[in-house]
């Protein structure tokens, strides 16, 4: 009889993932993360962080965050669905309204939470969602989550994406067109 407590298969596995040059370690910063971070001692460029417009370590939000946690400690408690949104959050959300002249502004705790809740929100049974073979991994799942048919074109080839449309548009109720803005593997807008 099998241990199921016995978990020897998964060092295994680990191990294989290492013999390959396939296993990811995870880099552990010794700094802020800014343009130039320290890792195992060592400056080094900092090129894949969503930080590129340096706001993780902008003294006014510094400050900001600072006086935040004096006033509602270091989070809110649970999602908002559970624990409801802090009166900040939803200063920030009228602000950014105004800001993008828009209605209203949903916060999102990362990009894949909104492509995962939105997308998924807003198609339904009979709808079609095309989307770009490039689109980052969050976009793709949101995709995959939704229950709208799917169909993928031509990495920004608008005469690809026209064919898929002519193919399919008549046999959908609403078909929602989803890319990337910025492609984040290259940079590709």
């Amino acid at each position: 009889m099998t241990n199921i407590h016995d978990l020897d298969f998964l060092s295994k596995q680990v191990q294989d993932l290492k013999d390959q040059g396939v296993y990811r370690k995870i880099p552990i910063l010794e700094s802020a993360n800014d343009a130039e971070v320290i890792i195992d001692g060592k400056p080094v460029i900092n090129l894949c962080s969503n930080n590129y417009l340096g706001f993780a370590t902008h003294p006014r939000l510094k400050k900001a965050a600072i006086e935040a946690i004096e006033k509602y400690g270091v989070g809110a408690g649970a999602v908002k669905t559970i624990a409801g949104n802090l009166n900040l959050h939803e200063e920030l959300e009228e602000a950014l309204a105004v800001f993008k002249k828009e209605e209203a502004v949903m916060l999102f705790q990362s990009g894949f939470n909104c492509n995962a809740g939105v997308i998924q929100a807003i198609t339904q049974a009979g709808d079609l969602i095309i989307s770009d073979e490039l689109n980052h991994a969050s976009i793709i799942d949101g995709v995959r989550l939704s229950r709208a048919d799917k169909a993928v074109f031509k990495h920004s080839d608008m005469n690809d994406l026209e064919r898929v449309l002519i193919e399919k548009r008549d046999k959908y109720n609403q078909v929602l067109i989803i890319t990337d803005g910025v492609f984040s593997m290259d940079g590709d807008l």
